[in-house]
């Protein structure tokens, strides 16, 4: 049911610490779902030499099999967008975490490589509406000034979940093989489904949501879709041809880009890169890979969600500092340039750290700005543009990182490479983002 304007009252506002937390609950939830996530996307990049042993793929096949889920899963990402604004992130939601968790086990089962790489672009299938569906169920359940520490929740889940998953997936390859790893992810993806399926619910069909949280929610500039009765005809879905006419659009997708590409060859390449270019062998490698991860899910959670929560919270202007945190947070990703030159594992590992808990201190900000910016039905539109430009990058990434060492038998000019895409997307957040703040309505 909406809620009527006059109910909104100041109090309802700076009571916010009586607030219930209902809304944490359902962050914390997506959270869980982004973790899991993560746990089924790393699980190929710690698998290269297994994989080479069952089915002789080289470097370069190794290159398009780590991206071979990152192509589904950037062309279903409008259609995403646009399935979530249609009917909902609990509907979408429920679907896409069954076929994730059936692609997990699908990998488990592969009987070749043309059925390991058909069980890739299933997953990408899978979990194309996760980020843009967060990001629309962030728009309703929290007010403005609470999205950046919100998105964190799920954000930050990201490297958590690369830093727990790569150790323990590759300790579990290590000991029962390559096939238990993936099935032991399908598990986890169907507990998921399992819980989002009981628990998710739109703040107007969530029955342990209190009047007093549901006003707070509201008065801090929620979106009413969430709380509007079923039966209430919505508003007209933004188009998609208007989206792309806006410059901020641009800008935030060339910026959040820039900062994917490197995620996207460390997530795919880094344990590699420390057994092949600095000689660590696969069990310490993916103890290794796990310190950017660990540390950069700090700095999204510390950085990019309470520090600009806090400094929003205490009348600090809320464009500048989420401008603020977009831009240097993204400029220390040029770290990544350092481990070009790094001869030794502490030395690779600490620019690669370096860069990584740069860039994750501006991620959950830029993950926050579609429910900020976008009108309202278009939240879910914008969220698959925005994911569609991530996933072309994460799609480069991996296939020109397996080109550049394939013949030239070093990550050096990989990691250069990624140092110059971090130039592009400053600019593209300083010049055409610029002040975080709604774009215009469709005619």
């Amino acid at each position: 049911m909406n809620l009527p304007a006059q109910q909104l009252t100041p109090e309802a506002v700076d009571a916010n610490h009586r607030v219930p937390r209902r809304r944490w609950v359902i962050a914390s939830l997506l959270g869980f779902g982004v973790l899991v996530n993560y746990f089924d996307r790393v699980n190929v990049s710690v698998s290269q030499d297994a994989l080479h042993a069952s089915f002789g793929v080289t470097t370069v096949q190794f290159g398009y099999l780590l991206s071979a889920y990152s192509w589904t899963y950037a062309l279903m990402q409008l259609p995403s967008g646009f399935l979530l604004d249609k009917f909902g992130v609990r509907k979408i939601g429920r679907i896409s975490t069954l076929l994730w968790s059936a692609a997990c086990f699908c990998s488990a089962g592969a009987f070749g490589l043309r059925s390991f790489f058909a069980s890739r672009l299933l997953l990408g299938v899978g979990e194309a509406p996760t980020f843009p569906g967060c990001s629309k169920a962030v728009g309703y359940w929290f007010p403005r000034s609470e999205r950046s520490l919100a998105t964190a929740y799920f954000d930050a889940a990201g490297k958590f979940g690369a830093a727990f998953g790569v150790p323990l997936i590759g300790l579990l390859l290590l000991d029962y093989g390559w096939r238990w790893s993936f099935a032991a992810t399908g598990i986890i993806s169907f507990v998921y489904f399992v819980a989002f399926t009981l628990f998710y619910r739109n703040p107007n069909e969530d029955k342990r949501l209190t009047e007093a949280e549901r006003q707070f929610i509201v008065a801090g500039g929620a979106h009413i879709e969430g709380f509007r009765d079923p039966s209430q005809k919505a508003k007209q879905k933004v188009p998609f041809a208007h989206m792309l006419r806006q410059k901020k659009v641009w800008g935030l997708v060339l910026g959040y880009g820039s900062y994917n590409y490197t995620f996207y060859l460390l997530l795919t390449w880094l344990p590699s890169y420390l057994s092949k270019s600095l000689g660590v062998d696969l069990r310490h490698s993916v103890l290794y890979t796990s310190v950017p991860w660990a540390v950069g899910g700090l700095t999204d959670l510390v950085v990019g969600g309470w520090l600009v929560n806090l400094l929003i919270h205490r009348g600090w202007d809320a464009s500048r500092v989420r401008q603020t945190v977009l831009v240097v947070g993204t400029s220390l990703g040029l770290g990544i340039f350092g481990a070009a030159y790094s001869h030794s594992p502490a030395g690779a590992v600490f620019w690669i750290t370096f860069s990584m808990a740069g860039l994750s201190a501006a991620s959950p900000v830029g993950w926050s700005i579609p429910s900020l910016i976008a009108p309202e039905r278009g939240v879910g539109t914008l969220g698959g543009i925005l994911n569609s430009g991530n996933q072309t990058a994460a799609i480069v990434a991996p296939i020109v990182t397996g080109y550049i060492f394939d013949r030239t038998n070093s990550f050096a000019w990989a990691f250069g490479a990624a140092a110059a895409i971090i130039v592009v997307g400053v600019a593209a957040y300083i010049f055409l983002l610029g002040r975080i703040e709604p774009i215009p309505e469709p005619a």
